[in-house]
């Protein structure tokens, strides 16, 4: 169920990206009680002049490797399950592709279980 976007500089090789890929989704299925096979990822790479950030906002020092993901997803989980996601993620991207987690910004996009067609034009949640 979630749909994930991933942002970032245009430039990384494709095995930087599959290992955001795989880093996130292993993640949604360790700490986010997303089951298997339950993967839709985009990745939209920019040039320098598309994507802007603020490199010191809350006191978080990121940089050019700034990693935004944002993910669509059903609005059941609580904060401490948000938490830990937001943890595990950080933990598995550092690990590969070695992102610093300083520069992993996350965004949820909460929405009802009505809101999903997987396809056939079909709410198969509701």
């Amino acid at each position: 169920m979630p749909l994930v976007r991933i942002a970032l500089r245009r430039g990384k090789s494709a095995a930087y990206i599959a290992a955001l890929r795989n880093g996130i989704y292993r993640a949604m299925r360790e700490a986010f009680d997303v089951p298997e096979n339950d993967r839709f990822i985009l990745v939209s790479q920019h040039d320098a002049e598309e994507f802007d950030y603020d490199a010191h906002y809350l006191g978080v020092e990121r940089d050019d490797d700034l990693v935004i993901v944002q993910i669509a997803c059903n609005n059941t989980r609580t904060t401490e399950k948000k938490q830990a996601f937001y943890r595990r993620m950080a933990e598995l991207l550092a690990e590969e592709p070695g992102l610093r987690p300083e520069n992993l910004f996350i965004n949820l996009l909460e929405t009802g279980k009505e809101n999903w067609s997987f396809g056939n034009g079909i709410a198969q949640y509701v």
